[in-house]
């Protein structure tokens, strides 16, 4: 982000002695300028200037620096065989999920892919309940039988990671359907990566969207490498927000917290006003068309350009199709956290000392978290059973051998 640009709008901050003490409930607001402009198509791009305060800037250095930790515990955790099956880890990409939950409420709905771990943090969800569900104990926000692909939190309108590549986004839109009937206020995140983006359901699902004019906001998590293959390998056109020609879209630098929150506002607003509009890629409208951009859906497509730090899951080391120097380079130049720990250094947020101790705290509650997950005990052998037909419905249980389990169905 543009640190120069920064402008106030307030008295100069306090003495960096006194931070500790103030900062973290000073919302009063300034203004800074997003590192990079928007690319927009078939709409006028949002303003680059962002209104937050230092509380904010704060809070989000704390929750990606949560987010960060968590995953690389889960990497420790993963190759200590605690974690088992699937895993995919987050580490790069924390400034969507915490800019997104800086522009929206509670109330709007996300669904995403099988990468859902900071996500589900970001919803409200507990660090100790990510752990048991990772692995595999009852205490996890699945109860310890969605592992790391199907996080969830239904009180948080989070409908959970999915681990079939793009099967979220027509039930994203589903989930924007029952909001436009049910005449709420709200609208659908709908996230998938640039690996899901030439999945036919995605086309299908944006059709149905654009003529019901749901408000739906389907958000592409662009981080380069659908699995081990590149975008310009698997994309003829890999501008995804421009896939279409009949959807405004949005391109967003993804590593720049502040600049996804001003696009998730932008898209949201938009949404209610007019009908949803995609954040992470606009899509292009016919030059022979001739209605006027009001006319068009509401719903958007927003293209977020990240990154991940590690490989497309665990078993993937990340280094056979991309270089070191690449991951690296792309550390040392568009980290999120360490963006956002500049702006504090600079403008004397925060010392360097105050973030090192916010990040140790943050160190020992992760600790603690995964000290509790192991504590939690392993479902039952008959909860296999459960959750799979509606409460009551009398379907008998049976082995391989036609011997019927003792198993009482809830």
């Amino acid at each position: 982000m543009a640190l120069s640009r920064l402008s106030l709008r307030s008295t100069t901050f306090l003495k960096p002695s006194s931070l500790r003490r103030h900062v973290s409930t000073d919302t009063t607001p300034i203004t800074i300028e997003t590192a990079a402009p928007f690319t927009s198509h078939q709409c006028d791009p949002p303003s680059r200037s962002v209104e937050t305060s230092s509380a904010e800037i704060l809070s989000f250095f704390r929750d990606m620096a949560r987010m960060r930790r968590m995953e690389i515990a889960a990497d420790s955790l993963y190759k200590s065989k605690l974690i088992r099956g699937f895993c995919h880890l987050y580490d790069g990409q924390e400034a969507l999920a915490v800019g997104m939950e800086a522009a929206i409420t509670k109330k709007d709905a996300i669904i995403t892919s099988y990468r859902d771990h900071c996500t589900f943090l970001g919803r409200g969800g507990e660090l100790v309940d990510a752990f048991s569900e990772l692995m595999g104990r009852m205490r996890g926000c699945s109860n310890g039988k969605g592992g790391s692909m199907h996080f969830y939190k239904k009180d948080a309108c989070f409908y959970g990671g999915h681990g079939i590549v793009g099967a979220q986004i027509p039930l994203g839109c589903g989930l924007a359907f029952a909001q436009k009937y049910s005449k709420e206020e709200n609208v659908s995140f709908v996230l998938y990566g640039d690996g899901a983006a030439n999945q036919g359901q995605l086309f299908e699902a944006l059709n149905i969207a654009a003529l019901w004019d749901l408000p739906a906001i389907l958000v592409c998590e662009n981080n380069h490498y659908g699995m081990g293959t590149a975008t310009w390998r698997s994309a003829k056109s890999p501008a995804y927000f421009k896939r279409g020609d009949y959807v405004p879209g949005l391109k967003v630098d993804g590593m720049d917290v502040l600049a996804v929150k001003q696009a998730c506002k932008f898209a949201k607003e938009h949404a209610l006003k007019n009908g949803p509009i995609p954040i992470f890629y606009l899509l292009v409208r016919p030059k022979h068309q001739t209605k006027p951009l009001s006319s068009l859906p509401i719903m958007q497509i927003l293209e977020m350009d990240t990154y991940r730090y590690h490989g497309h899951s665990m078993s993937d080391p990340g280094s056979t199709y991309r270089t070191r120097d690449e991951v690296s380079g792309v550390r040392q130049v568009r980290d999120p956290i360490e963006r956002v720990r500049k702006l504090l250094l600079s403008h004397d947020i925060a010392t360097e000392k105050e973030l090192k101790d916010m990040e140790k705290e943050v160190r020992k509650e992760v600790d603690d978290a995964v000290a509790q997950a192991k504590e939690s005990p392993v479902p039952e052998a008959s909860e296999l059973f459960t959750n799979m037909y509606v409460k009551d419905c009398g379907v008998e249980s049976f082995g391989a051998d036609r011997k019927e389990l003792k198993v009482t169905l809830a």
